[in-house]
Order: C-alpha cells, then structure tokens, then sequence
C-alpha cells in the first residue's frame, strides 16, 4: 500500500524531456541573461564563459525538468565590472529562477539553500551528485578576493529545486 501510494505521487510530477536551456532569469537579484553550452576543459575543469554577461550550462548535466542538478555557472564580475552572477551571493531561500529551454517551456525553481565554500573544499558530490528530483545549481566565485593570484578563494553556490 505504502508503495503504491509513493508511486501514485511521483506520477503527479511531471518531469520533462531534454531540452537546452536558453536563458535564465533571476527576478529578486535583477539577473537575466542568455544561457550558452559548456563542456570540460583538457584537464577535466568546467569551462567557463567568455564573458561576464551570459549563464553557462554544463552539458554534462540534465537540462531544467530533467531528474537531477542542472548545473549552470556564470562570472561574477569580469575587467573590474559587475557580472552575470554579481548579485548571487545575495539571494535568499524562497526566491525564484525561471529558465527557458529550447522548446519554449519555462522551468520554475525555488532556491532551498545557498553556501560559501573555498574552492579548495568545492562540494563535488552535493553540487554533481544524483537527485531524485529536478534540481539547478548556480555557482559563481565568491568570498575573498586574493590580489596576488587575481582570483576569488570560494565559490557561491545556490541549491534550487524545481517547482
């Protein structure tokens, strides 16, 4: 009975096909921007975008709807200007992410936590890892920023869940 319970619930959500995602727009932190495609690097590191004003989806993740984190990361500033992402940090639990997919459906996600955390612990396994459910990371450099080396000592993540 239990069993047939949990399976009449998890059809009640509908998750989606894959699709790439095209835009993101994060309303309360006044962030929109397009959504580019990303792989890996030589070494295995994510790439990055090229610029300050778009989003990058790793195409190793699922897309937005898809069961599992969808993964998307964008610069906090870039040449000494405000970025994408420069407003990150300052999101709260609650708020809400709209992304737009190739197929023209918009996917809603609310953020259920966020975290600062030094690179040189980056959480791999809470950011990549399996969910059961449709999620969205957002992650962007953060924290201290080291003059000598020229780059930020953490990363601002943000957990969301599709609603």
């Amino acid at each position: 009975l239990a069993r047939s319970a949990l399976a009449s619930l998890l059809m009640k959500v509908n998750y989606l096909d894959r699709s790439v995602p095209i835009s993101i727009s994060i309303p309360s932190i006044v962030s929109n921007s397009k959504i580019i495609e990303l792989g890996l690097d030589t070494a295995g590191a994510l790439e990055v975008p090229s610029t300050g004003d778009v989003s990058g989806w790793y195409t190793g993740s699922p897309s937005p709807g898809e069961i599992g984190p969808t993964i998307i990361v964008a610069h906090v500033d870039m040449n000494g200007k405000p970025a994408t992402f420069f407003h990150l940090k300052d999101i709260k639990v609650g708020a809400k992410i709209s992304v737009t997919r190739a197929d023209g459906r918009v996917v809603i996600f609310s953020v259920v936590s966020k975290e600062t955390i030094l690179k040189a612990n980056f959480p791999t396994q809470r950011v990549y890892g399996d969910t059961k459910y449709a999620g969205l990371r957002l992650v962007t450099c953060g924290g201290k920023f080291d003059a000598k080396t020229k780059h930020y000592l953490s990363n601002v993540i943000v957990y969301a869940k599709m609603i």
